[in-house]
């Protein structure tokens, strides 16, 4: 830790928080005379990577000085009053819990932005063509995440929600803009789905707000429930519970997905499942566990049971949507293995135990690293075949990537084999200790149902490696066809966006305690009654 002032923390995470939306503004402004030798599209995308760019070296900076001797800690801590008659806060702040989220979001926006201006820069719409406006596309992607590092670092119910809900309107118009097929279909679906749950969950945290007689988030952590009846704490728990499953996403809430991932462009597929996702989840841990601890274990072996048949069904759709002749798509594929990993993100949660909180965080930076990376490669995939369907690639296209292009093999073998959850690996981690949390439950719960549910996502653990295996087979492996196109193998600027992707789940596998040194104190504090 370097010691930084402690006002100046306070600048940077409100900067993380307003830059990306101010940046969003200067975006859609008309470009400045004189750009020599740059086209506008180069330059706003340029703009992109810059503010992107900005963002995350302050994050770094947050993380450097952030005193990692006491995690649980609230940090850089903002709190102003901003809407006295609701009793409603500017409150910001960072702990254990939230740091490596910010991180997370501000490294993969960065990513798909530094991927989107070269991906122009080598891929020119041919003399006629017209495109979606590039101005649009970045002032959407930093309101994306400036909407995401929000969600992050407020410290204030009725702001969490605000934060939750704005990144909606710009996930739907990247996918309805810049999407594939069916774009508009899965963008409608996305979007009312999220907005239907979000209606239910903002019921949920006026009903906190009211009977608490606080919004922030902070308050009502250290008061851990004490001032809501247990009615209150099951209504509440309930109501923002069903906001959270749709966003995280939990079976039965789910079927939004796969289309979303399926219509939408490679950065928003990668947005989508390495940022989007956590939020669900993030407002379980920050939220639910502290707030309504009796509402929560009232519901926990309900949320540990969708969590269980969610690893089962994403595992058995994703085997077959694998099998030969099934027609299946890859990214749909591997939004079906999302529905099972964040599985076990809710199976950690549910257990209200300190390793199994750990083990959920855990898996949700996991998750984000291994199918960010994997949303590129296939991204990557389909540029150079035009398809992501499984049988063309393994058939008409023969594409035995080993032998084509050996580094895009490589790569999307070692993300397949992180994802199955190979011990040395970020995805190992997460899994394991929502097993072991629910070998060991809260006192409170059932912990034969528990070791039920635990046998039954160890299980799922199995089917996951089959059909990551199936797939890597089906593309990677085989002779080279003689008459089949050439492909490019991996390119400079590919490379960039995915090594730190790749580096970031071998150190997280090779050395967990650096995350877990960070969320386990704050989820001790959290689960004993509230943070400070």
């Amino acid at each position: 830790m370097i010691d930084i002032n402690e006002s100046v923390m306070q600048f940077l995470l409100a900067f993380v928080v307003v830059g990306p939306l101010l940046g969003a503004v200067a975006a859609l402004l008309p470009a400045p005379p004189g750009l020599k030798g740059k086209s506008p599209e180069q330059a706003v995308l340029r703009h992109g990577v810059t503010v992107t760019g900005a963002v995350l070296i302050a994050v770094i900076v947050l993380a450097v000085g952030f005193d990692h001797d006491h995690p649980s800690k609230m940090q850089a801590s903002t709190d102003i009053s901003w809407i006295p008659a609701l009793g409603v806060r500017i409150h910001l702040g960072i702990d254990g819990i939230s740091l490596p989220l910010l991180v997370l979001t501000a490294l993969l926006t960065f990513l798909c932005a530094l991927y989107s201006y070269f991906k122009q820069q080598h891929q020119r719409l041919a003399p006629g063509a017209a495109g979606p406006s590039p101005k649009a596309f970045v002032s959407l992607l930093l309101l994306l995440e400036s909407g995401t590092l929000a969600t992050f670092a407020v410290l204030d119910l009725l702001l969490f929600f605000l934060a939750f809900e704005m990144v909606l309107i710009p996930m739907y118009f990247l996918i309805a803009r810049w999407g594939g097929e069916q774009r508009t279909r899965a963008a409608w679906k996305f979007i009312l789905y999220t907005l239907l749950g979000s209606v239910v969950m903002l019921l949920g945290l006026l009903l906190i707000g009211i009977k608490a007689g606080t919004f922030d988030m902070v308050a009502l952590a250290t008061d851990n429930g004490r001032s809501l009846t247990t009615s209150v704490q099951v209504i509440a728990a309930l109501a923002v519970g069903i906001g959270l499953a749709v966003k995280t996403p939990m079976w039965p809430l789910h079927s939004w997905l796969p289309d979303a991932h399926t219509a939408a462009p490679t950065v928003g597929s990668v947005l989508l499942a390495g940022v989007l996702l956590k939020m669900g989840t993030y407002g379980f841990v920050r939220i639910l566990l502290p707030v309504t601890p009796e509402g929560l274990t009232t519901f926990a072996p309900y949320l540990a049971a969708f969590a269980v048949v969610g690893i089962i069904y994403g595992s058995l759709a994703c085997l077959a949507l694998a099998r030969r002749g099934a027609k299946g798509d890859l990214k749909r594929l591997i939004a079906y293995s999302s529905v099972g990993h964040m599985g076990f993100v809710l199976l950690g949660i549910a257990t209200m135990t300190p390793t199994g909180v750990n083990g959920a965080l855990f898996a949700n930076i996991a998750h984000g690293l291994i199918t960010g990376l994997l949303f590129f490669l296939v991204g990557a995939l389909k540029d150079r075949t035009g398809t992501t369907d499984l049988d063309t690639l393994a058939q008409e296209t023969g594409a035995a990537l080993y032998g084509k292009a050996p580094r895009l093999g490589g790569l999307l073998a070692f993300g397949a084999v992180a994802s199955l959850g190979l011990p040395g690996l970020a995805g190992f981690w997460g899994e394991m200790l929502a097993l072991f949390g629910a070998f060991r439950p809260a006192d409170d719960l059932n912990r034969p149902a528990f070791l039920t549910f635990m046998a039954i996502a160890a299980f799922g653990t199995l089917l996951t490696a089959a059909y990551l295996l199936v797939v890597v087979r089906r593309v990677c492996m085989g002779a080279v066809p003689q008459e089949s196109p050439k492909l490019t193998d991996v390119q400079t600027y590919e490379f960039a966006a995915w090594t730190p992707l790749v580096a970031l789940t071998v150190l997280a596998g090779l050395w967990p305690a650096a995350l877990l040194g960070l969320t386990d104190p704050a989820v001790q504090q959290l689960l004993a009654g509230g943070t400070r």
